[in-house]
């Protein structure tokens, strides 16, 4: 990886990307068999992600600048103009992908979930309702998958799911700098307990079952070590937990459609988990 790559694989968190696809195929599978309209639904999803990303690197160069001096726009790889002309065109690309997979709906979808992602980065993240906002956003990615066969509606219950993750995840990561307090690690864990027990029951068959499972207890491990030693080390590795966790919930969610698909989803694991040695996703 040349420098400049590299330096803007670390502007959009290039490993956390591999959490995202979940998200549009949960979506799809509440709403009914996968199709092939379905599987390129993530491309539009994996492009907005990238442009939030590289918004909110953007949005946030003065603060990174004293507390994160070594991300790519502080440390001079990237400078400001080319984060946010690289959040502009993903933008653009993202909504562009999803009408074409999934037509007006997908487009209309895409275009709020992008207003979403917008307003969090460049308002809502450093308010009460920053937590809010993101969930809201990853919502919207489910939702984002449904709409692709004309029933947003039927994802609801998943889109709900994985919006009430994200909100625990990002209430916990606003203490990877600073450390956090254990009441906010433990409503973080509370989260997760309820979220894997939710899942459970909406997919009530084995497989799904244990993947609910397997989500809370690798997320809630980490956000359990966070309420007995809340310093930022511990924090950050909470979060990354949280983050990879994302896909053994949307394994769970898409299994119940489709266990071969929900496989594909968790063979990115060990892939994300790797990455994230090289390049964080946080």
């Amino acid at each position: 990886m040349t420098p400049r790559a590299r330096a803007f694989a670390e502007l959009v968190r290039l490993p956390a990307a591999l959490t995202v696809p979940g998200d549009t195929l949960a979506g799809a599978a509440a709403a009914g068999p996968l199709r092939a309209r379905s599987l390129a639904m993530p491309a539009a999803s994996v492009a907005l992600y990238w442009a939030g990303m590289a918004l909110n690197d953007w949005a946030d160069r003065d603060l990174d600048a004293v507390e994160r001096p070594e991300r790519p726009i502080p440390s001079g790889r990237v400078s400001p103009r080319q984060a946010l002309g690289a959040a502009v065109g993903l933008t653009a690309a993202g909504v562009g992908l999803a009408a074409l997979a999934g037509g007006r709906p997908a487009a209309a979808t895409a275009a709020v979930l992008a207003g979403a992602v917008w307003a969090y980065d460049t308002v809502l993240k450093d308010t009460p309702a920053g937590p809010v906002a993101m969930a809201a956003a990853r919502g919207l990615d489910v939702l984002l998958g449904a709409s692709a066969g004309g029933r947003t509606r039927a994802g609801l219950v998943p889109a709900g799911l994985l919006a009430a993750h994200t909100a625990g995840v990002t209430l916990l990561s606003r203490g990877e700098v600073h450390g956090t307090r254990p009441l906010t690690a433990s409503l973080a864990g509370g989260v997760t307990v309820a979220t894997g027990l939710a899942a459970a029951g909406h997919g009530r068959a084995a497989l799904p079952v244990a993947l609910a499972a397997t989500y809370a207890g690798s997320v809630g491990s980490a956000q359990l070590a966070a309420v007995s030693s809340p310093d930022a080390g511990t924090v950050r590795r909470a979060t990354g937990a949280g983050i990879r966790g994302m896909i053994p919930l949307q394994a769970a969610l898409v299994a119940r459609r489709s266990p071969l698909a929900a496989g594909g989803l968790l063979a990115a694991g060990p892939i994300v988990r790797a990455a994230s040695k090289v390049v964080s996703p946080t």
